[in-house]
């Protein structure tokens, strides 16, 4: 039962840190904010997640899970309202932008807010 849980554990770790390393591959390549967003939210909180889950599973016994377990709950609030802060800064400052968006769904409700 232990070979099987190392085995579990060693994959989620390992698929984690793929992610993540996706997640910085693509906040180095991508050109805009709008698009870096993306990659800055998504797959590094599932890869965070996934090396906290494998490590949770490696270290079952201790009392310590625990703060793995808060730290991960922390990541899944916290990423979606960075996310739209950053998204929400990056569409005001798009005046900037060489291509402009392809819709703009609130053209008029950003100008009648400023």
């Amino acid at each position: 039962m232990n070979t099987v849980l190392n085995w579990v554990s060693g994959t989620f770790i390992i698929l984690g840190a793929l992610l993540a390393l996706t997640a910085a591959i693509g906040i180095v390549r991508f050109s805009d904010t709008l698009l870096r967003m993306h990659a800055a939210t998504k797959p590094q909180v599932i890869g965070l997640n996934l090396v906290l889950a494998g490590t949770c599973l490696r270290v079952y016994d201790d009392p310590n899970v625990w703060m793995l377990v808060l730290v991960g709950l922390f990541t899944l609030l916290t990423a979606p309202v960075i996310a739209h802060l950053i998204g929400r800064t990056a569409y005001r400052e798009q005046r900037h932008r060489k291509i402009p968006l392809a819709v703009n769904e609130l053209g008029d409700k950003m100008d009648e807010q400023q």
